[in-house]
C-alpha cells in the first residue's frame, strides 16, 4: 500500500499546466503567455503539443503540431488527431493536470475542452473558435466545456457571455509587437530597398496548401503592377513553416520578417486572415485574396455566416481594404484595386489609411499573454 500512497501524494503536489496549441500561429501565441505563466509560477510544470516557440518558452512537449486548414485538408489529418486526443487523455486521467489551456485550433481543440472537463480539470481557452463566422451552434458545447475564455476581438466578450461563456477580452497578441516596428527608413534600410522605391510587400500564406493556391497568381499581379509602374520592387513574406522554393517565382523573399516588411512597404497584398491585421496595425495599405480547394470553398459558402472574410473588415465593421475570393481572385483585377494606393496623396490612400488606424484602436492594449497568464494563475491554487 505504500507505493499507491506515493503516487497519490506526487499527483497532490505536481501542479501540471497542459498547453495545447495546433499549428504556427498558435504556438508563438502559447509560447508568449507560457513564458510569462513560468515567470509568475515556477511551481507549475508546462507541457503541452506545440512548436519551437513554446518549446523556447520552457514547456515540455509531447508531440510537436503543425496546422492544416480546410475541410478536406483536415480529413487527411485525422489519423495524427486522433493519435494526439488519446494521449491527451491519458495525460488527463493522471490527476496531474490541473489546468488545461487551449489555444486556438478549434476544430481539434473543443474535444481537448470536451475531455478535460470528463475529467474534472478546468479549461482556459485562448482564442476561441471564430463562431461569429461560422458554427453558431459550438457556442452550446463551448458553454458546457469552457470554464474561462480569453478573447482577442472586441466583439467576442460580448457574444459569448450572452450565451454563458465567462469570457474577457484581453486584447490582440499582436499589438505587442507594436513597440517593436521600426521606422519606415528603418525598415527600407534592413530590406535594403531605396527611399524613393515603390514597394509591394506579398503575403501568400504561411502553409503549403495556401502558397501552392496562391503564389503564381500573386506573382501575376506583381507583374501587372510592374507593367503599370515601372520602377516597382515587391517582396514577399515567407514562413519557415512553408518554405518557397518556386523556381517560376522570382521575387526576393524574407523570412521571419512580416511586420518590418509592412512597415517598408508603401502597399501589400495579403492572404485573408491575421496577416490583414499586421497590415492594420503597420497603417500599410492593402487587397485581400484568398483562394480555397472547389469543395472547401462550396462546403464554407453553406456555413459562413458573415460577408466579410479580412479580419481587419470584420474588426472594423465595413470593408476597409477591398477582398477577393475564389473566382474573384483576378489579377487585373487585383492590379486595379492596388495601384491607386501607391499615389501618395490619393484619396483612396487616405480613406484606407484612416481605417486601418480606426482597427487599430480597437484591439485593444498591448499585454494580452501576461493577462493571459494571471488568468491561468488564478486557475490554479497555490
Amino acid at each position: 500500500m505504500a507505493q499507491p500512497r506515493a503516487l497519490a501524494a506526487l499527483r497532490v503536489r505536481v501542479r501540471e499546466v497542459l498547453i495545447v496549441a495546433g499549428e504556427a500561429s498558435g504556438d508563438m501565441h502559447a509560447g508568449a503567455v507560457a513564458e510569462q505563466l513560468a515567470a509568475q509560477r515556477p511551481d507549475l510544470t508546462l507541457t503541452g503539443f506545440g512548436g519551437d516557440r513554446m518549446a523556447a518558452a520552457g514547456v515540455t512537449l509531447f508531440r510537436r503540431t503543425t496546422g492544416v486548414v480546410g475541410f478536406i485538408e483536415i480529413v487527411r489529418h485525422l489519423p495524427t488527431h486522433w493519435s494526439m486526443l488519446r494521449s491527451i487523455r491519458a495525460r488527463l486521467r493522471s490527476g496531474r493536470v490541473k489546468l488545461v489551456m487551449c489555444v486556438d485550433y478549434g476544430g481539434f481543440n473543443l474535444r481537448v475542452a470536451a475531455a478535460a472537463r470528463a475529467e474534472g480539470v478546468p479549461v482556459l481557452y485562448f482564442i476561441t473558435p471564430q463562431v461569429w463566422a461560422s458554427r453558431a451552434g459550438r457556442l452550446r458545447a463551448m458553454a458546457r466545456t469552457i470554464t474561462r475564455a480569453a478573447v482577442i476581438l472586441p466583439f467576442e466578450e460580448e457574444l459569448l457571455r450572452a450565451h454563458g461563456i465567462d469570457a474577457t477580452f484581453v486584447g490582440h497578441p499582436l499589438l505587442d509587437s507594436v513597440a517593436a516596428l521600426p521606422t519606415r527608413a528603418e525598415a527600407r534600410r534592413r530590406l535594403q530597398v531605396p527611399d524613393d522605391v515603390p514597394l509591394l510587400a506579398m503575403y501568400p500564406g504561411s502553409r503549403p496548401q495556401e502558397i501552392d493556391r496562391h503564389l503564381l497568381d500573386f506573382a501575376r499581379v506583381e507583374a501587372e503592377l510592374r507593367r503599370r509602374i515601372p520602377a516597382l520592387r515587391s517582396v514577399v513574406a515567407g514562413a519557415t513553416t512553408a518554405p518557397i522554393t518556386s523556381p517560376r517565382f522570382k521575387t526576393q523573399v524574407v523570412d521571419a520578417a512580416s511586420l518590418t516588411l509592412f512597415r517598408a512597404a508603401d502597399v501589400a497584398l495579403c492572404k485573408s486572415g491575421t496577416t490583414t491585421l499586421e497590415a492594420a496595425l503597420a497603417g500599410c495599405p492593402c487587397a485581400i485574396v484568398y483562394r480555397t480547394s472547389p469543395i472547401t470553398y462550396a462546403i464554407a459558402k453553406r456555413v459562413v455566416t458573415i460577408g466579410r472574410i479580412g479580419l481587419l473588415n470584420i474588426v472594423a465593421g465595413r470593408e476597409v481594404a477591398p477582398e477577393f475570393v475564389q473566382e474573384a481572385f483576378v489579377p487585373t483585377a487585383v492590379a486595379d484595386a492596388l495601384e491607386p494606393l501607391f499615389r501618395a496623396n490619393s484619396a483612396a490612400r487616405a480613406t484606407m489609411i484612416q481605417g486601418l488606424a480606426e482597427v487599430r484602436a480597437k484591439l485593444g492594449s498591448p499585454g494580452a499573454a501576461l493577462r493571459v497568464a494571471q488568468m491561468a494563475s488564478q486557475m490554479v491554487p497555490k
